[in-house]
C-alpha cells in the first residue's frame, strides 16, 4: 500500500509539470542552447530571462502547440534579469501565478525548460529561502531552491506542486545558487516594460560612503549609528540640483535611515522619478533639511 501511495504522489507531480508545461516555450535568441519562456498572456506576452536574449532580431519562439513565430522584444531590464516578448500565436495558455503568501520554505518545487523542443526537462528540490537579497539589486528579493540548473532552464518558471509559477529561473544571479524572480516582481517589472520599453530606476546623482556618527550627531539623529558621507556630485544631477555637496552626511529619506547604500536603494522607489523627496542630512554639524526631485536612469 505504501508503494501505491508514493506512485499516486509521484503521479500527481508529474501531472503538475505536464499542466504546467502547457505555458512554457522555447526561446531561441542565443547562439548556444536555447532558452525557456513563460507565457504571460494569452495575446501573446512571453516572458524570459533578459540574458537569455542575446540578440534583439531574429528571435524565434516554438509554442506549446508546436509552432515556431517570430518575437518582437519589448523591453527588457538587466537588474532583475527580465525580458518582455511578444508573439503573434493562437491558442496560447497562460500561466497559474502564485502569490506570496503561498510560497514557503520547505515546499517542493519543479523547474522547468524546453532547450531542445516541446519536451520539458525536469529538475525537482524544496524551496530554501524567500525573498533572497543580492548585493546590487537594491529591494530586488529572489527565491532560492536547491533544484539543479540544467543548461536552457534561464526564463523558464519555478512551480509548485499545484503547478503554479512561483518564479522565474535565473543561471546568473546567483552564481552557483539556484535563484527565481518572484512573481510580484516580475508583475512590476513586465508592467513597467510594457508601459516605456524600460524600468526606471530613480536616482540621486552621488557617489557614497557609509560612515559612523559621531556620538553627539547621533543623538541629534535619533540615535542612528551610521548614516551615507557624499564623496562626489555628478555635475547636472539631481543632487547637484537640490544643492547637496560633498562632505553633506545623509541620515534620511522621507524619514526612512540611511545607514548603508542598500538602505538607500530600498529608500528610493521608481514611484518617487520626477517627485521631490525629503531629505535630512548633516552639513557643518548641524541636522537639517533639503527638498531633492529624484532623477531616473
Amino acid at each position: 500500500m505504501a508503494f501505491n501511495n508514493l506512485q499516486a504522489l509521484s503521479d500527481e507531480f508529474a501531472t503538475a509539470v505536464a499542466q504546467a508545461a502547457r505555458s512554457v516555450v522555447r526561446v531561441d535568441a542565443r547562439h548556444r542552447v536555447a532558452g525557456t519562456g513563460i507565457v504571460w498572456s494569452a495575446d501573446g506576452v512571453i516572458v524570459t530571462a533578459d540574458h537569455v536574449v542575446e540578440r534583439e532580431e531574429g528571435i524565434e519562439v516554438l509554442t506549446p502547440g508546436g509552432q515556431t513565430v517570430k518575437a518582437e522584444l519589448i523591453g527588457r531590464d538587466p537588474s532583475t534579469d527580465v525580458a518582455a516578448l511578444r508573439v503573434s500565436a493562437d491558442g496560447l495558455t497562460a500561466a497559474n501565478w502564485s502569490e506570496p503568501a503561498q510560497v514557503k520554505p520547505g515546499h517542493l518545487a519543479f523547474a522547468l525548460g524546453k532547450p531542445w523542443d516541446n519536451t520539458p526537462i525536469v529538475s525537482g528540490g524544496i524551496i530554501s529561502a524567500v525573498g533572497v537579497g543580492i548585493r546590487g539589486h537594491g529591494r530586488n528579493g529572489f527565491v532560492q531552491s536547491d533544484v539543479v540548473m540544467l543548461p536552457g532552464f534561464s526564463g523558464g518558471p519555478l512551480v509548485d506542486a499545484s503547478a503554479r509559477v512561483i518564479g522565474l529561473n535565473s543561471s546568473v544571479l546567483g552564481r552557483g545558487v539556484s535563484l527565481a524572480v518572484p512573481v510580484e516582481t516580475m508583475r512590476r517589472v513586465v508592467g513597467e516594460l510594457m508601459k516605456d520599453g524600460r524600468v526606471k530606476r530613480p536616482y540621486l546623482g552621488v557617489g557614497l560612503q557609509p560612515v559612523p556618527l559621531a556620538p553627539s550627531l547621533s543623538q541629534k539623529a535619533g540615535s542612528q549609528e551610521h548614516a551615507l558621507m557624499i564623496l562626489t556630485v555628478e555635475n547636472g544631477g539631481p543632487a547637484e540640483k537640490g544643492g547637496l555637496l560633498p562632505g553633506d552626511i545623509l541620515l534620511a529619506i522621507n524619514d526612512k535611515p540611511l545607514q548603508d547604500i542598500e538602505s538607500l536603494q530600498r529608500a528610493l522607489i521608481a514611484s518617487q522619478v520626477g517627485a521631490s523627496v525629503t531629505v535630512k542630512m548633516v552639513r557643518g554639524g548641524v541636522v537639517q533639511d533639503t527638498s531633492v526631485t529624484i532623477g531616473a536612469h
